[in-house]
């Protein structure tokens, strides 16, 4: 089945901040602001952060990661994914946004002690560990 997107283009503009071009997609120039309630307007060139280049999944990632504060296992029960691929797709925003990623290794023992202080369920704990056996060998 197919999801149909029943927004107008008005609407998807009005939601979110046009970043690339829709024909070539290059990156789109912020030209002029205006002030909803009063009228006034603002023309120039404007840089736009980053962070609203970010693709509608990415943003919707960042928003539920900040909604559950920071907290991976929560963004993963969320979005019905793999504590891996949660802590993948932030190190992916993070990285989009000019940061380095550090490479973290969790040791089992580490995995375990979340476990046992509650940070962690155990589904997530055995997809650390199968995701940590499997960097292993690269």
């Amino acid at each position: 089945m197919y999801k149909v997107n029943t927004r107008t283009l008005k609407e998807v503009i009005e939601i979110s901040i046009v970043t690339r071009c829709p024909y070539c997609g290059h990156k789109m120039d912020v030209v002029a602001l205006k002030c909803p309630a009063c009228g006034t307007g603002v023309t120039g060139r404007f840089q736009i952060d980053e962070l609203f280049s970010l693709s509608e999944e990415q943003m919707r990632f960042v928003k539920i990661f900040l909604k559950n504060r920071g907290n991976l296992s929560e963004v993963q029960k969320e979005l019905g994914i793999s504590y891996p691929t949660a802590r993948n797709r932030l190190n992916e925003i993070v990285k989009f946004l000019g940061y380095d990623v550090k490479e973290e290794k969790i040791n089992e023992r580490e995995i375990l002690e979340k476990v046992k202080n509650g940070e962690i369920d155990a589904a997530t704990a055995i997809s650390l560990l199968k995701g940590e056996k499997k960097n292993e060998g690269d």
